[in-house]
């Protein structure tokens, strides 16, 4: 006798990821393909200030099954801190959100010269076009000087040449003039998204300035936390977790993937969330019933 048995099917999430429209080294194709051999069902392509990778993704996507959300990373500074918001299920034909996207590319461009600068000044030559040619796509970001930085052997490693060459008080370091908080979170809600703080346990904050940071955040239309990032450790999982409950924020998953180059971040390799939070996809879709037969 044939039974058939029907049960619900998770999606497995990955809402952070890059690609070769900011600083990522994989195309949004080659990107979408090795989501879906990790297991990934639900995708969301994340490039700083920039859209310009969702229609080649959307379409990688339809061709292997997978669910792609369109996203972007929005570059913010609050106070002296440079805050990262992702953006989920944006509508990347908006007005508003591209043209602030396109201030946002702007400062991009005109730090990517500065930074240039303030490295021959130190003695590196030909900054500009080593970045440049690390760069696939049309931003040139301090990733790309750093692998340039790694390549022409001034760093062993890019977390080494960060600290030599690129943050506060080092030579290549150009302070940012981003968004404010308000202005990143209004135009992805003109856009139809939802805010997220991405990778909060990176922005070396305490307590009382990131709860400050997390009510400011709410209170301006922000809706989740990224409470499970390539870049947390369990214990963040769990903190995060609570804080999410603390300020009625939903919790996001993503791993934050850039390329093979680091391979201590995995596409689509995340734990679930926490017990006691409430998902930013809860009210996306329904789980999809899938059928079985067992023989009997």
């Amino acid at each position: 006798m044939l039974v058939y048995i029907y049960h619900y099917y998770m999606p497995h999430y990955d809402l952070h990821s890059h690609s070769t429209h900011s600083d990522g080294t994989l195309t949004p194709t080659e990107l979408v393909h090795l989501a879906r051999a990790a297991g990934v069902d639900v995708l969301a392509l994340t490039d700083h200030d920039s859209t310009d990778g969702i229609p080649e993704a959307q379409a990688a996507a339809r061709d292997v099954g997978l669910q792609l959300v369109a996203g972007v990373e929005v570059s913010v500074s609050w106070g002296t801190q440079t805050v990262h918001v992702v953006g989920l299920n944006v509508d990347t034909g908006e007005s508003t959100l591209q043209a602030g996207l396109r201030g946002q590319c702007e400062f991009r461009r005109q730090r990517a010269e500065e930074i240039a600068r303030r490295l021959e000044k130190h003695g590196v030559a030909d900054a500009y076009q080593g970045a440049r040619a690390q760069a696939r796509g049309a931003i040139v970001g301090r990733t790309h000087f750093a692998r340039f930085l790694v390549e022409q052997g001034h760093a062993k490693n890019m977390r080494q040449v960060f600290k030599k060459f690129l943050v506060q008080g080092r030579p290549g370091y150009v302070p940012g003039a981003w968004a404010d908080l308000a202005q990143a979170v209004a135009w992805i809600r003109a856009a139809g998204g939802q805010a997220v703080i991405a990778h909060p346990a990176r922005y070396k904050l305490g307590s009382t300035r990131l709860h400050k940071l997390l009510a400011e955040f709410k209170a301006c239309g922000g809706a989740g936390l990224e409470v499970v990032s390539g870049s947390h450790s369990r214990d963040d999982f769990f903190r995060f977790a609570h804080l999410t409950n603390r300020f009625e924020l939903l919790a996001s998953a993503g791993s934050d993937y850039h390329g093979p180059e680091q391979p201590w971040i995995d596409l689509g390799r995340l734990p679930p969330l926490p017990d006691g939070c409430q998902p930013i996809w809860r009210d996306w879709s329904p789980a999809r019933p899938s059928l079985r037969s067992v023989a009997r």
